[in-house]
């Protein structure tokens, strides 16, 4: 990695020509992926990149760079090319760095580089046949493991010095059954800021059991009926929901374009009293954890919505310089490859005070959601469709039948203005969101909700229902959270 002076000098050769702000991202990222596939270990796939980014803001304009090559030579020669988005008269620019240290202390107690192909590639076998015995109907099984140390160093013209560490693993599984014409999925997912300690508080062999049932009961399942139900989200479900309802709508820069329907609603109710969302990204051991953003910026907890008065959005250095204040740490990139943006990191509804239990008993007929799947926003209208990867009838307020191809659509601000009970418990899931071409672990949650009245389309005979989102994802302002 690169010495302060070097960057120093890289920094001020970027503002030569003008320019109000320059950075620089330092990346050396290690990753490590194990699949299983067809009963048998398909690939082992282990690799470094580094690289660096450059990037120099002028006005309302932004020019990025990167290369691979990190000698002072090739740093220099992306900074002179940066350095041209200012036009001004040449000028000698001074940067003195100092180091920025987080409060946030983390250890990793099993690092994954210690840990040997071989008990990777074990876990995986053990785990693949778990699956295949669990039940014959069960006819392909798909197990990964990952795993990335990525090591950084931030560097701005306000003399920003940051040095980081970031080591995430996940363990992922897939069932599918068949049963005559009939074929059905099911899948789980572990994952954390964590090394393989992971699996000392997540069991791989419960992960691949669960995968295992939920593949078999969707094939036992009944068609999902469609048409508008009372809906219970339960806690384990994940967040989803809170995800597409409204996370990107609050990222700032979507604000900031007017592809946001919560642009200009700042200070106003935009949800039921009894909901909170927060976004943390302090919180130690989830997926969406970093001490630092990628733009140096320490992470904190933000209120986004507050008993259902909108107060906050996500920022970066740029959005926020537009509006004349400071980041809130969420400037996120895939890697030195990108320019960071604002992103979620762990979103969540805030739990409530009630029995999930009881919400259940007290709803006479509807869905019961306990597990959602992918899903989808345009963040311009607030419109969002996600998928239900397990879901159950509610009949006089007990748990029924299962039910498959269930699909949950509806309008974000408008759900969560007519959410009308939150539990006092919280689940996690883990997913890689995507956004400008750019994947970022997250993770989302949220407690046991109900919503009264909520679009169900499903594969029983009923009402066609049409997606208020494009699935193609044409246009800028459809985002997607893939679950992994």
């Amino acid at each position: 990695m690169l010495n302060k002076g070097d960057l120093q000098e890289v920094l001020a050769l970027a503002l030569k020509h003008g320019g109000d702000f320059a950075d620089i991202f330092v990346e050396e990222k290690r990753t490590v992926g194990v699949g299983c596939e067809a009963d048998k270990i398909e690939r082992i796939n282990t690799g470094i990149d580094v690289g660096a980014g450059i990037r120099v803001i002028s006005g309302e304009t932004t020019a990025y760079g990167y290369t691979n090559d990190l000698s002072l030579d090739g740093l220099i020669e992306a900074a002179k090319v940066v350095s041209h988005v200012a036009r001004g008269a040449e000028r000698d620019v001074s940067v003195k760095l100092s180091e920025v240290r987080s409060n946030l202390d983390f250890v990793i107690q099993e690092r994954p580089d210690q840990v040997s192909i071989d008990q990777k590639v074990e876990l995986l076998l053990k785990a693949n046949k778990l699956v295949r015995g669990y039940d014959s109907r069960i006819k392909q099984v798909t197990v990964g493991y990952g795993d990335v140390i990525q090591k950084v160093i931030i560097a701005n013209s306000e003399g920003e010095y940051v040095e980081d560490e970031r080591i995430r693993t996940r363990f992922i599984v897939n069932a599918v059954a068949a049963e005559g014409t009939t074929i059905q999925t099911g899948y789980n997912a572990v994952g954390g800021v964590a090394g393989f300690e992971l699996f000392r508080e997540n069991n791989p062999e419960d992960v691949a059991m669960e995968a295992a049932r939920r593949a078999i009961l969707m094939l036992q399942a009944q068609p999902a009926p469609a048409g508008k139900l009372a809906v219970v989200m339960a806690g384990e479900a994940g967040g989803t929901m809170v995800h597409e309802a409204c996370g990107h709508g609050l990222e700032a820069d979507l604000v900031q374009k007017k592809l946001s329907v919560y642009a200009g609603k700042k200070g106003q109710q935009v949800a039921n009293p009894q909901v909170t969302v927060i976004d943390d990204a302090t919180l130690k051991g989830k997926y969406g954890f970093y001490r630092f953003d990628d733009e140096g910026t320490p992470s904190e907890e933000c209120v986004l919505i507050k008993e259902g008065i909108l107060t906050d959005f996500m920022y970066d250095r740029l959005t926020a310089r537009k509006e004349g204040r400071k980041s809130n740490g969420h400037g996120r990139r895939e890697s030195y490859q990108h320019k960071p943006i604002p992103r979620m990191g762990n979103t969540y509804i805030a739990p409530g005070k009630e029995d999930p239990e009881r919400i259940i008993k007290d709803v006479p007929n509807g869905l019961l959601v306990k597990k959602m799947g992918g899903g989808q926003v345009n963040t311009t209208t607030g419109d969002f469709v996600f998928d239900v990867a397990e879901g159950y009838l509610i009949k006089d307020g007990q748990i029924a039948a299962p039910v498959r191809g269930a699909t949950l659509s509806g309008n974000g601000p408008e759900v969560l203005n007519v959410v009308a009970r939150v539990g006092k418990d919280l689940g996690y899931t883990i997913g890689t969101c995507g956004k400008d071409g750019q994947g970022a672990p997250v993770s989302d949650a949220q407690p046991t909700i109900l919503i009264p009245d909520m679009v169900v389309g499903g594969t029983a005979a009923g009402d066609v229902h049409s997606p208020a989102v494009q699935r193609d994802g044409q246009g800028p302002a459809v985002q997607r959270i893939r679950r992994i």
